[in-house]
């Protein structure tokens, strides 16, 4: 059974312009749970013929009025049928409770925006590609790993969701004691919440910013908490994932399968990103000649989410990455 109805914004609430050269609309399709997700769809202006599309989602705790909707309406521009959605149990989506992540729901999600393109009377169904951004990149190279119709994957800015769970940031916590403490704490937390009926949230972005807050985390701030990026459905510019949301991501490391991805992978990543280890740790997994590494130039993590204060997005690169494989 699938979710109720879903309550739709109509109005343009996006943190980017609208283009004059797309079509919007609003879409919804199901995972194979019976959540129904809820989509943005870009589609060029006056297209006739049947067209090559792409499923877009992330960063991790964002939704697709951010980054992957102005994603998505590029690519729309260069004439690609393109859908930025919310994952599971964020933004208009439905799911309950509320800001939950899942390795293998939220990698369901980019398969079912495939079972939803591939339905579609406007796209040709042997050419679907998807972009997953931040956090949702390393679900990207997962859902590429398990769905052969995806024939062609972009992770951009990626974390290892699964990784860091298990690690922390470069390998801090990479040890038996701190994997303990941290299962303790989730285990009291569980027993609080379901004492309670609610679910307490870990907290988004911090705010106010502290002095001595690490860049990345400024980097951050100056997308998540400004008018840059705010958005009040999105968890990272308010109060994010739920304390108990990402427990399941420590044992489930989603890039085990990353070697045997037949089909063509882009991995772009910022020179300057605090996570660029993360994209260059999952491409050394990739196997074949058709799997690429793009390092930008002066670029961090964020830049990458709408092109920072340069245009550090490499979209004629992306253009012409799905052009060439899907064919």
């Amino acid at each position: 059974m699938q979710d109720a109805k879903l309550d739709l914004t109509q109005e343009w609430d996006k943190v980017f312009p609208q283009s004059d050269l797309v079509d919007h609309q609003k879409v919804t399709f199901h995972n194979r749970y019976g959540i129904t997700l809820a989509a943005d769809l870009y589609k060029p202006k006056a297209a006739e013929d049947k067209l090559a599309a792409i499923a877009v989602s992330g960063p991790f705790g964002a939704v697709k009025e951010q980054s992957s909707g102005l994603y998505a309406q590029t690519m729309a521009e260069r004439g690609f049928i393109a859908i930025a959605f919310d994952p599971s149990f964020t933004g208009e989506s439905g799911g309950e409770p509320r800001r939950m992540a899942s390795p293998d729901i939220n990698t369901e999600d980019f398969c079912a925006a495939v079972d939803y393109l591939s339905c579609r009377e406007d796209v040709d169904a042997g050419r679907i590609g998807i972009i997953g951004i931040c956090g949702w990149g390393g679900m990207a190279i997962n859902a590429a790993a398990l769905d052969p119709r995806i024939k062609a994957t972009v992770a951009s800015t990626m974390y290892d969701m699964t990784r860091i769970a298990r690690e922390g940031y470069y390998g801090a916590a990479d040890n038996k004691a701190a994997r303990d403490e941290q299962r303790a704490a989730w285990a009291a937390q569980r027993t609080a919440d379901y004492a309670s009926g609610t679910y307490v949230r870990a907290g988004g972005v911090v705010d106010p910013l502290p002095d001595d807050a690490p860049q990345f985390v400024k980097d951050y701030y100056a997308y998540y908490k400004t008018p840059r990026g705010y958005h009040e459905r999105s968890g990272n510019s308010n109060d994010g994932w739920n304390v108990t949301g990402t427990i399941s991501f420590v044992n489930q490391p989603i890039l085990s399968m990353a070697g045997e991805i037949d089909n063509p992978v882009l991995i772009v990543h910022g020179e300057k990103a605090h996570s660029r280890y993360f994209g260059e740790g999952a491409f050394e997994l990739l196997r074949g000649e058709n799997k690429e590494l793009m390092i930008i130039p002066g670029a961090n993590h964020c830049d990458l989410y709408d092109g920072g204060d340069g245009d550090y997005i490499p979209f004629d690169k992306l253009q012409s990455f799905f052009e060439q494989n899907l064919v």
